[in-house]
């Protein structure tokens, strides 16, 4: 039987059959030694082939089809293994606070990275709208002109009072949408807006660390009444850059790729040599700082945090 992983909780996976039905499964251990190199072999928004249990509810997962594409991280334990955050993804929405907690241009930038190597879409969310001074206000302009400014659709939001909540939900309609960000952003609170009655938990903010508290702690994915599925993931505290070489790094930043062909040198690597075009758009001013300083950290294999 064919069916759609809609929830991961570690080792049994939560099917919707085609035939409608919802069905509990497992999956053979061969699928651990199949050259998988991530924690979790299934993830939410993957199609699979399972055999049905005796009981008739559960099942035995034996197929996994091929992947259009995937969000990857490193694991937040095992810095070596990777997780699959969410599969098959028509877009990915980052949503973003610019306190309580912090969202930081270079989470941000590892985000955008991550979704432009595995050719998926990205929109910035702005969330906490209702908690923004003057100050935050232009802070928060500031933000939304680098992205913009490359291309990335961003949106500002309050889940809490549902400003401009029927942009998102026009947003995700009839497509399949991955939303992420820190514990704390509001994420929960945010689904819970554009699917009344879904009633994820939601947390509070950790006063000694500005942290969020993990309220999401699997993957989900939700049926959207007005056409489309949302997957809903666990906070990201950290965001490592998985597979993806050196040499290839700036393809994944739109501004640099557009440029990177006008360099003196094929191989230019955008650090130090002479005649490379990012560089001197760099310093005017062209291409923001910050993007530039991100990809030096990720260059560098940096704090995933910063």
């Amino acid at each position: 039987m064919r069916g759609l992983v809609t929830k991961s909780t570690g080792s049994w996976y939560q099917v919707s059959g085609e035939d409608g039905e919802q069905y509990d499964c497992r999956i053979k251990g061969k699928f651990r030694t199949k050259d998988i190199k991530t924690t979790n072999p299934i993830a939410v928004g993957d199609w699979v082939h399972f055999d049905l249990e005796p009981d008739q509810a559960s099942g035995v997962i034996n197929v996994l089809e091929p992947r259009k594409n995937y969000i990857i991280r490193k694991s937040i334990n095992l810095s070596k293994q990777t997780q699959i955050i969410g599969a098959n993804l028509d877009q990915a929405i980052l949503v973003v606070t610019l306190a309580s907690p912090p969202t930081s241009l270079g989470f941000i930038d590892r985000f955008l990275v991550t979704a432009e190597a595995y050719d998926i879409p990205a929109i910035l969310v702005f969330n906490k709208l209702d908690l923004f001074s003057e100050e935050g206000l232009e802070i928060l302009q500031e933000y939304k002109s680098i992205y913009e400014n490359i291309g990335y659709p961003c949106y500002e939001v309050s889940a809490i009072e549902g400003t401009n909540i029927g942009a998102i939900r026009d947003l995700l309609q009839d497509k399949v949408t991955l939303v992420s960000g820190h514990s704390g952003v509001g994420k929960s609170t945010l689904v819970n807006r554009i699917v009344p009655g879904t009633e994820l938990r939601t947390g509070n903010i950790s006063e000694w660390s500005d942290q969020g508290k993990h309220t999401t702690t699997f993957a989900e994915m939700i049926d959207l009444p007005f056409g489309g599925k949302l997957i809903d993931t666990p906070g990201i505290r950290e965001l490592g850059i998985v597979d993806i070489e050196k040499h290839e790094l700036s393809h994944f930043f739109p501004e640099m790729r557009q440029l990177m062909n006008r360099c003196k040198f094929n191989n230019c690597r955008h650090l130090n040599e002479p005649g490379c075009v990012v560089l001197e758009a760099v310093e005017e001013g062209d291409i923001e700082s910050s993007r530039y300083d991100s990809y030096i950290s990720m260059y560098n294999n940096e704090d995933t945090r910063r």
